[in-house]
This record gives structure tokens, C-alpha cells and sequence, in this order.
């Protein structure tokens, strides 16, 4: 028998042995290996990313003045979480225009009258989208987002809203809630910061002028309350995306409680105009009664027209919406620093005084009217003083629709944040001399009768903006502001606790003294 070989399976022992040929060590050699050329693969491709991101904005940037490079990812982020005038100035004197980076997100500066004005003029090349944020927390669809014919025929609609009928039906609003914090304020004996109590007089004012019988007291708390939480998510920069704890995520919410009681209030106010016996009470019932009528005209005018669709209480709650946005932060701003600029110009509210008295007959009981209001010729001329030399809105941001040649030299790349400023226009020396000055006066006609040189350039006073996008109820706020300095110059003195941060402006939405405005309110006694 022919012998033979026996092949032995190999054995578990066997298989474990493979620590002796090495194989593990080959095994981890590999893993290493892999991870090395991972992780050095993610660092190229990062330091590409970043390299890309820093071509792409000086691409972008050009010759215009600006940082030569960007801080990665997160540009000028960390500057703007704690903005200041001086930095901002810094920016705007750097030239007409200037480039910054935020997140990525590439910013044009235009801060001289003209850049500024071209901006606000070019609805063909940018229309307004407040911050990054805006669309988000105040609803795409919002009229103020809205451009073209669409939002040309809102504002026409609107003017009604606007009008000597519907002003004089708000006067009296306003008046009794300034009274009622006037009484307030002159009860507490202690000097206290007033900014957030100015702004509650304000907010309370708009909420009863827009909406007035249709919210309750408390829902006017709610609403202060929540809204606030939107005006600290439309600050110029904010972390952009709508995480939960965010101040983003936090306004989406608050608006969501605004719209819920403003659609409520649409609602009502169709029902109870559909009386025809019903009187207006507010701003709310001046447009629904218009809507009513323009239904029943016999005539085919444009306004008519515009008037006589349904507007839904959707559409109607996100306008008002967009009014309490404007009047809280930039109306609360304006109202803080009329109280401190005349508090330390005694002068000036001394000259306010004697107007008031002479308006009023020295009857402090007389209730206001707009005739009152338009025979105050010095206290609007400190109003706008106030508006000029403490600017409530700094810039209003705007988006590149398409490339935007904005000069011969430069062009806006398209999907460009484009920020017009308004500062340096408000502080020419060629139409306002002595411009870091608090001087009323440069607005009141000259000895001889002829216009003041403040007058002498209407394209500066960019208060209210220009172009499709112009602020409608800048007449109304002049109104409310000539009114409150007014009623509060007759019944109140004030004094100025000033602190070393009562001349350093911080920026909100709006500005406001870094130190809040302490003041100290009494009683004025009555004219004798």
C-alpha cells in the first residue's frame, strides 16, 4: 500500500498564531496608516475651504476699503457682539464705501449722502431685508419685504392710515397714555434708569393707537413683553440661524404670540366697523372702516381699487406687525433722547416750555389737537434735532438682487448684504455747522425770514429714509414725539443723573445711552 500524505487541517491553536507571523502589526500598520491620510485629507481640504473663503472676499472687496483679510468662517462676528459708535465711525469715515465680512456673509457699506441715497433709490438692484434674520422672525410674505407694484400699491393703501382725520383720531390716545406715566414717574422719588419705561410708554402707545380696544391690559404686557425678544434678534448682527435658545428661535416665538392677538384683532374690528354706526377708535378701525367704504364707492379710483380687496387679518396683523417693529425701537430711541438732550440743554426745554404754555392758553387740562400741534413750531424744531443728532437708525440693511454698479469703479457682487448709513449725512458741517452740536435752533427760519441753512439740503435728512421704501408714518412719529416732549414739559421737571456712560451710545436695534438714562422726575406746578 503506497503511502501517504495527510494534510492536517490547521487548528484554532494555529489560526491565534498569527501574532507570530505579524499580521496584527500589519493590521495596525494599515490603521494607522488610514487615519494619518484621513485626518491630513480633512486638514487640506479645511485649509483649501479657508483659503477659497479669503480669494472669494478679497475678490469681492476689491479696492474698497476694508480688514485685507477675514477672520475666518466668522469675520467681523466678534466685533459686532458688543458694537460701538466708535468703530462704527471708524467704518463710515474709511471712505463712501466699505466692504466687512460677517459669517460669511459679504457687506457693502455706503456712508456718504450720495452712496447712502443710491442705495435707498435702486429697488432694480436691492431691496431691504433688515439683518440676516428679519424674514425669519417677521415672516417672509411681510409687506415691508415686498417689492414693485406689490408693495407700491401697500404703501397707497396704507396713506389712509396716515391722514389729518386719522391723526387727530390718535392725539387724544396718545396724550391719555402719557399722562397716565407721567403720574407714574413723578411718584417714584429715587433717580432710575427710564429707558425700558420709555419704551413701555411707547409700546403701550402703539399698541393702543394700532390696535386699542382690541387687546386687553394684559395682553398689552404680553405683547411688550414678547416683542422685545423680537428687537433683540434684529440687532445689525446675531448669531443667524433659529436654533432653540437662541435669540433668533426665542423672537420666532414671540411673533407667533403678536400675530395670534393682532390676527384677533383684525377679526373683531371687521366685525364691529360692519356697524355703520360705529365710530374709529384706533388705527385698526381707520383702515377697516376705509376697506368698508371703498367697497360701497361708486367710483373706479386707484385708491378705491386698492382699498375695496379683502385684505386678510393675516395680511393686516403682519403690517401692524411691521408698524409696532418701527415705533417700538426707533420711536423709544428718539422719545429717550429728547428727555436727556433737553434735560441737559435747560435752555432749550425752557424755550419748549414757553411754547407749550402759549399753545395751550395755560390750560394744562385743554386736550391736544393737530392744530395745537402744528402751532408748536419750536418744539418740532427740537424734535428734529433730536432725530438729526442722535439718529434712531444708524443703517437699514439692504440685499443685492443682482450685480449692483453702484459706481464706475465698483460693482456689488449679487447676494450682497448693501448697508446704507446715515450718520455722516446727518453730521455735514455744510448744512448742519457746529453738526456734533445740539443747536434747535438751525432749524427755525433766519432773522430776515429766510429758510435755515439746515433746510438747505432736504437729501440729507435722512431720518426716514428715501425712495419706495420711505418710512409712511414719519408725519405720525413727529407727532407722537412733539406731543410727549410737549405734555411732559408742562407737568413735569427733570433731572439728569449723568454717569460716565451717559455719552456712550449702545446699539440695539436702535441706539440708546449705555447707561439707560437715569433721570429723577417731580411735579411742575401749574402756570400761575
Amino acid at each position: 500500500m503506497a503511502s501517504q500524505t495527510i494534510v492536517r487541517p490547521t487548528s484554532l491553536v494555529d489560526l491565534s498564531s498569527m501574532k507570530t507571523w505579524g499580521l496584527e502589526g500589519l493590521t495596525n500598520a494599515k490603521f494607522t496608516f488610514d487615519t494619518k491620510t484621513t485626518t491630513a485629507t480633512i486638514l487640506i481640504s479645511v485649509i483649501s475651504l479657508l483659503l477659497i473663503e479669503q480669494l472669494v472676499y478679497r475678490t469681492k472687496k476689491a479696492h474698497l476699503p476694508g480688514a485685507k483679510w477675514t477672520i475666518p468662517v466668522i469675520g467681523k462676528f466678534a466685533d459686532s457682539l458688543n458694537p460701538s459708535l466708535a468703530n462704527y465711525k471708524a467704518q463710515w469715515n474709511s471712505g463712501p464705501l466699505s466692504a466687512v465680512s460677517v459669517f460669511n456673509i459679504f457687506i457693502v457699506i455706503g456712508s456718504s449722502t450720495d452712496m447712502a441715497r443710491k442705495i435707498l433709490n435702486s429697488p432694480n438692484h436691492a431691496e431691504p431685508c433688515l439683518v440676516a434674520s428679519a424674514k425669519k422672525v417677521l415672516c417672509p410674505d411681510n409687506w415691508v419685504f415686498l417689492h414693485g407694484k406689490v408693495h407700491a400699491d401697500y404703501r397707497k393703501a396704507l396713506n389712509v392710515l396716515f391722514t389729518k382725520q386719522a391723526l387727530s383720531t390718535y392725539l387724544p390716545i396718545q396724550e391719555r397714555i402719557y399722562r397716565s406715566y407721567f403720574s407714574k414717574w413723578v411718584s417714584e422719588s429715587n433717580s432710575k434708569p427710564y429707558m425700558m419705561e420709555m419704551r413701555d410708554l411707547n409700546m403701550d402707545t402703539s399698541l393702543q393707537v394700532f390696535i386699542g380696544p382690541y387687546v386687553t391690559k394684559e395682553q398689552t404686557a404680553e405683547i411688550n413683553k414678547k416683542y422685545w425678544l423680537i428687537t433683540v434678534a434684529l440687532e445689525l448682527v446675531n448669531f443667524p440661524f433659529a436654533i432653540p435658545g437662541t435669540k433668533v428661535y426665542n423672537a420666532i416665538q414671540a411673533r407667533k404670540v403678536c400675530m395670534k392677538y393682532l390676527e384677533a384683532a383684525s377679526a373683531a374690528s371687521k366685525i364691529r366697523m360692519s356697524d355703520p354706526n360705529a365710530e374709529s377708535q384706533c388705527l385698526l378701525d381707520e383702515w377697516t372702516q376705509a376697506m368698508i367704504q371703498a367697497r360701497k364707492a361708486k367710483d373706479d379710483g386707484e385708491t378705491t381699487k386698492l382699498l375695496s380687496r379683502e385684505y386678510s387679518d393675516r395680511e393686516i396683523a403682519m403690517v401692524l406687525l411691521s408698524f409696532l417693529f418701527a415705533s417700538q425701537d426707533a420711536m423709544s430711541s428718539a422719545i429717550v433722547y429728547a428727555f436727556q438732550l433737553t434735560a441737559d440743554h435747560p435752555e432749550v426745554l425752557a424755550k419748549v416750555r414757553e411754547e407749550q404754555y402759549r399753545v395751550r392758553g395755560n390750560d394744562l387740562e385743554r386736550p391736544l389737537t393737530l392744530d395745537m400741534v402744528d402751532d408748536m413750531v419750536y418744539t418740532r424744531a427740537v424734535v428734529k434735532e433730536v432725530l438729526r443728532f442722535r439718529p434712531p437708525v444708524i443703517m437699514v440693511p439692504y440685499e443685492t438682487t443682482k450685480p449692483f454698479p453702484i459706481t464706475p469703479e465698483y460693482t456689488v457682487p449679487k447676494g450682497s448684504m448693501i448697508i446704507p448709513a446715515f450718520w455722516n449725512a446727518l453730521h455735514d458741517e455744510t448744512c448742519y455747522p457746529e453738526p456734533d452740536s445740539f443747536k434747535p435752533e438751525r432749524w427755525l427760519p433766519n432773522d430776515d425770514g429766510t429758510p435755515p441753512i439746515a433746510d438747505s439740503k432736504p437729501q440729507n435728512y435722512l431720518i426716514w429714509g428715501s425712495g419706495p421704501h420711505k418710512c409712511i408714518g414719519g408725519q405720525y412719529a413727529s407727532m407722537h414725539l412733539a406731543a410727549t416732549l410737549g405734555t411732559a414739559s408742562v407737568l413735569m421737571n427733570w433731572e439728569h443723573e449723568v454717569t460716565k456712560d451717559s455719552e456712550e451710545i449702545k446699539v440695539i436695534a436702535a441706539i440708546f445711552p449705555k447707561d439707560e438714562l437715569r433721570l429723577k422726575f417731580t411735579t411742575r406746578p401749574p402756570p400761575s
